[in-house]
C-alpha cells in the first residue's frame, strides 16, 4: 500500500507519522511519500519521520519529493494538509476582520472565506493531477475549511472524504470521563465542519444507551471549561456544542478577547520554529511533547481509521466525516457537505440517519450552508461581487457596511493568491 501526504513538510506531519507507526496493523503502509515544495522543511520532517518509523519497527519506506506528480503516482490514497500562504496569511485572516468588529479566525467568518478563496483552486489543481496520474486514488482532505474544500472536490467528481479532529477529540474526552474504551463511545455528531453539536453520546454503538445527560450532570463543569462557555448555557442547551460555536454564541466577547492578545498564528509560528529546530536533531526519534500544543490532537488516529476503511483494511465501521448530505438533513440540498457519523467502506462514506433537529440548530446549519455555497462560488469563479455576497450572507457578518469593508480588506490582503484580483 502506498500513501502520499501533500503538505508533508508541515510541522503536523510527525503526529501523522506516529499514528501510522503505532497503528501499522490497521493500515499496513509499504511506502509513504511526503510531498512539499518547501525543500528545507521537507528534509527536516522527512528525517524525523524515518527515525520514528525505525524506532517503532515499522518496515515501510518513507520518501520525500517536491514533484507532486511523481509523489502521488500509484498512491492508493492521497492526504491533503495544506496551508496556502502559510502562517503569514493565517495571521492576516485573524487580524483584519477585527478592524470591522468581526471575529478574526482562520476558518470562521471573513478569515475563513479568505482561506477558502486561497485554497480551493490549489486543491482542485492537485486533485486533477492526482486523477490524471491515478484515478482510483482516494483523496482524504484535512485542509481547512474542510467542508467547503470537500464540497469543491466532490462537485468536481473526485473520490474524496473530508476529515476533522473535533469529533475524535470529543470521543476520547468523553471516554476518559466515563472510564470506558474510546471504541465504545458513539457520537450523535451533527452539523457542518466547525459548526457541530453532540446531541447524544451512546455506549456500544449507534443504538446504545444515551449517556449524555449523565455526562453533563457529573462532568458539566469540565466540559463547559473546555468549551470556554458558562456551565449554565451548556446545561440549557442539553447538548455539547463544538468550541467553534463560541464564535456564534459569544461573538462580541470573543472579538474583545482577540483584540487584547497576540494572534494564534503568531503563537503557532513561534512553535513551528522551535519544532523545526527539534526535528533537525538526529537524536530525536519520537514526536516531541511541544507538538501537542500545536493542535490537531488525535488526527493521526482518525486518519488511519478513515484510510483503512476506504482501502478495505481494519478501520472502524462508523466514523465522523465530511461528505454529501444526500437527504440526511432534509432541510439541505443533497449536494451540501455535512459532518456526521457515517458508515465508511471501499465505496466511500454513507451518512447514518440523523433524528430531526431542533430549529435552533437546523436554522444555523441552513444559514451557514447557504454562505458556504456562495463562498465556493466565489472561490471557483472569483469576483468582488461574489466575495461581497458571501460575506453578507454569513451570520457573523450580515450587514452591508461590514461586508463591503471586509471585501476590500480581504482582496487587499490576498491579492497575490487571487488570480482574478
Amino acid at each position: 500500500m502506498k500513501l502520499a501526504v501533500v503538505g508533508g513538510g508541515s510541522t503536523y506531519t510527525p503526529e501523522l507519522i506516529d499514528g501510522f507507526a503505532r497503528l501499522r496493523d490497521t493500515l499496513p503502509i509499504e511506502e509513504l511519500v511526503l510531498v512539499d515544495p518547501a525543500a528545507e522543511r521537507l528534509d527536516l520532517v522527512g528525517g524525523l519521520a524515518r527515525r520514528i518509523f525505525a524506532k517503532q519497527g515499522h518496515p515501510g519506506r518513507i520518501t520525500t519529493t517536491s514533484d507532486l506528480d511523481a509523489g502521488v503516482a500509484d498512491a492508493d490514497a492521497v492526504l491533503l494538509q495544506l496551508r496556502v500562504g502559510g502562517q503569514a496569511a493565517r495571521k492576516q485572516d485573524e487580524t483584519w476582520p477585527l478592524e470591522c468588529g468581526c471575529v478574526g479566525q482562520e476558518t470562521t467568518g471573513a478569515g475563513g472565506l479568505a482561506k477558502a478563496l486561497r485554497t480551493v483552486p490549489v486543491v482542485l489543481d492537485i486533485a486533477e493531477r492526482v486523477r490524471r496520474t491515478n484515478p482510483d486514488a482516494w483523496i482524504i482532505d484535512f485542509t481547512n475549511p474542510v467542508g467547503i474544500v470537500t464540497r469543491a472536490l466532490l462537485q468536481a467528481g473526485h473520490k474524496a472524504v473530508g476529515l476533522c479532529n473535533v469529533a475524535i477529540g470529543f470521543q476520547r474526552k468523553f471516554a476518559k470521563l466515563l472510564d470506558v474504551a474510546s471504541a465504545d463511545v458513539h457520537l450523535n455528531h451533527v452539523g457542518l465542519n466547525h459548526l457541530t453539536w453532540e446531541t447524544a453520546v451512546r455506549l456500544g454503538g449507534p443504538e446504545g444507551e444515551n449517556v449524555l445527560p449523565r455526562l453533563l450532570a457529573e462532568h458539566g463543569d469540565a466540559i463547559a471549561d473546555d468549551l470556554h462557555m458558562p456551565r449554565a448555557i451548556v446545561d440549557r442547551l442539553g447538548v455539547v456544542p463544538s468550541y467553534y460555536l463560541r464564535y456564534f454564541y459569544a461573538h462580541d466577547e470573543v472579538v474583545r478577547e482577540l483584540g487584547t492578545k497576540p494572534s494564534r498564528a503568531s503563537e503557532v509560528a513561534g512553535m513551528e520554529r522551535e519544532l523545526l529546530a527539534m526535528y533537525g536533531d538526529p537524536a530525536l526519534d519520537e514526536k516531541p511533547a511541544l507538538l501537542a500544543e500545536r493542535g490537531g490532537a488525535f488526527y493521526s488516529e482518525a486518519a488511519v481509521d478513515l484510510a483503512a476503511s476506504l482501502l478495505g483494511g481494519g478501520g472502524s465501521t462508523y466514523q465522523v466525516v465530511n461528505t454529501y448530505n444526500n437527504g440526511t438533513l432534509p432541510f439541505l440540498a443533497d449536494d451540501a457537505v455535512i459532518e456526521v457519523q457515517a458508515r465508511v467502506d471501499k465505496a466511500g462514506a454513507t451518512p447514518l440517519a440523523v433524528p430531526a433537529l431542533d430549529p435552533m440548530y437546523a436554522g444555523l446549519i441552513a444559514h451557514v450552508t447557504a454562505y458556504e455555497e456562495l463562498a465556493l462560488e466565489a472561490a471557483l469563479r472569483g469576483g468582488r461581487d461574489r466575495v461581497f455576497k458571501a460575506l453578507l450572507a454569513h451570520p457573523l457578518i450580515g450587514q452591508y457596511e461590514h461586508a463591503e469593508a471586509l471585501t476590500e480588506r480581504l482582496i487587499a490582503h490576498n491579492r497575490e493568491h487571487l488570480a482574478w484580483a
